[in-house]
């Protein structure tokens, strides 16, 4: 299929996404302003609410509000996997290979290497090299005030240890938990509006999730302790249990449940209609808090979502655009291609929000690096989806030569 005729055959966005997938980036940047007004009008309602929490030794771990709306963010995810599919993805090795090459072993250390040289060196003076940000004390971690912890310091605040590191160093945590979280969700629509291979693309997500259970909390320790950052393997562990297993185990059962009751039928045009929309509701509260909190910080430096969105913005493409090339290399048709690349360059942003909160806190600058890769996660991917129409007939030249070889 030529590149013009793709193009025009292909789905648009408004045939593709609900309302709220969309205007995401709108919602969101309503969120932003919503949340900015509540922490300055009225602040004690966000403060109570993030005074909701489970707590071990005194410290706050969990906090209520927060882990009810991480839930409903992906609960609807974990329900539309079918894994069954999984055993078949072994069908296509290269594919699925080369997706799980691109997530694990490149992704992760690339969004480190990017995050560290723009927020710990070029941007830092706009940062503020002396900016500091205070997070949470990691799970079991029991050091007097003053102490040295990694790259931070032990500081009492309101009766509670806190642990306050450089701001720039919290930012670069944020994009740890993004490069390590690769896409699972939105990933269907990127696919879909690229008109790829949707088998291959609902595979993925049910690999990328199962994988996500074993080696986001070891990347992302790891990550984070190279960084001089406080690596708390009880609270990770717990996110992960929380927000990824949780939801996984009880969207598997309740996906068994309903279609044996209901039928497949009803399960995916009556079920899954009605649920896609609480997945974005949810992330659109749980933004609100978070930005109620960031507020000074992002009045007092309105640049500080630029200075963030510049090294995701980059690994984004980068990731993207290395995916791409080696599913050419390999010989892959555009339709394995196309959603191979764009699984690499999206991020899972609802279990790095999650993540970001838990271990570091709802007004760390951790959680507010996550909300920025939520930001610029539509315009950027559905740029990335036109240069994939765009380029159908790349893969057509290059798989008729690779065919005469």
């Amino acid at each position: 299929m030529g590149t013009n005729s793709a193009a025009a055959d292909a789905p648009t966005t408004t045939e593709a996404m609900g309302i709220f997938e969309r205007y995401l980036t709108v919602w969101i940047a309503l969120c932003i302003v919503g949340g900015i007004a509540l922490g300055k009008v009225a602040p004690e309602v966000a403060v109570y609410l993030d005074g909701l929490t489970l707590n071990v030794d005194g410290a706050p771990v969990v906090s209520i509000p927060i882990a009810i709306c991480l839930f409903f963010m992906m609960y609807p995810i974990m329900v539309k996997i079918d894994f069954a599919k999984v055993v078949s993805a072994g069908k296509a090795v290269k594919p699925v290979g080369l997706t799980l090459f691109v997530n694990w072993a490149i992704k992760p250390f690339t969004m480190y290497a990017i995050s560290f040289l723009f927020l710990g060196i070029l941007f830092r003076g706009f940062i503020g090299a002396d900016a500091m940000d205070l997070v949470k004390l990691p799970l079991g971690v029991d050091l007097p005030a003053g102490a040295e912890y990694g790259a931070g310091k032990v500081m009492l605040v309101d009766g509670i240890k806190m642990l306050e590191v450089p701001l720039w160093r919290s930012y670069l945590a944020g994009c740890i938990l993004l490069g390590v979280a690769p896409c699972t969700a939105m990933v269907l629509v990127w696919g879909y509006l690229s008109k790829g291979n949707d088998g291959h693309t609902l595979v993925m997500v049910a690999i990328n999730s199962l994988t996500m259970l074993v080696l986001y909390g070891v990347l992302g320790g790891f990550l984070l302790g190279v960084g001089r950052l406080p690596v708390p393997w009880e609270a990770l562990l717990l996110s992960i249990a929380i927000y990824m297993a949780l939801p996984l185990v009880a969207g598997y059962f309740s996906r068994q449940w309903i279609i044996s009751a209901k039928g497949e039928t009803w399960f995916k045009e009556k079920f899954l209609h009605v649920l896609t929309p609480i997945t974005i509701i949810a992330l659109l509260i749980t933004l609100v808090l978070l930005f109620s909190f960031k507020g000074e910080v992002i009045t007092a430096n309105p640049l500080t979502i630029v200075w963030i969105a510049v090294p995701l913005f980059l690994q984004t493409v980068l990731i993207f655009a290395l995916g791409y090339w080696l599913a050419k290399k390999m010989g892959l048709s555009y339709n394995n291609a196309a959603p191979t690349a764009l699984i690499g360059a999206s991020n899972h942003f609802e279990v790095a929000i999650a993540t970001s909160v838990t271990l570091f806190g709802l007004s760390s600058g951790a959680a507010l690096a996550t909300v920025v890769g939520v930001l610029i996660e539509v315009p950027v991917m559905l740029m990335l989806v036109r240069v994939c129409l765009k380029s159908q007939g790349w893969f057509a030249k290059y798989r008729t030569a690779f065919q005469r070889q």
